[in-house]
């Protein structure tokens, strides 16, 4: 699972750069086409990188809460099979026991 949502983070980091590539060099083209000027443009790209630096963080912090999440579920799954293997030794241990007793004794002959 944690495998699968580091993929899912990287593909979301990848377009978000594609995205702001594609933005600046669409900007670019406006400037170049005389629709804004270089003080609009660079106003514009400025948002946008303050834009993105606020949800960066605010994706920094679900993710490190998802990731305590599964780290607790995770040990919870470890403790629960901690506690199985001791179950399980047990018992073990008491058949070992029983079986011994339940075992016939050999008759002696003359």
């Amino acid at each position: 699972m944690e495998d699968a949502f580091k993929k899912f983070l990287y593909a979301g980091v990848d377009l978000a750069a594609e995205v702001s590539t594609k933005f600046e060099e669409g900007v670019k083209d406006l400037i170049e086409a005389g629709k804004i000027s270089d003080v609009e443009g660079k106003k514009m790209v400025d948002e946008l990188f303050e834009k993105t630096e606020a949800r960066k963080e605010e994706f920094e912090a679900k993710y490190n809460e998802i990731k305590e999440k599964v780290g607790v579920i995770k040990k919870t799954e470890e403790e629960v099979l901690a506690d199985l293997k001791s179950k399980v030794a047990d018992l073990e241990s008491k058949i070992g026991k029983v079986s011994t007793k339940a075992a016939p004794k050999a008759k002696a002959t003359a």
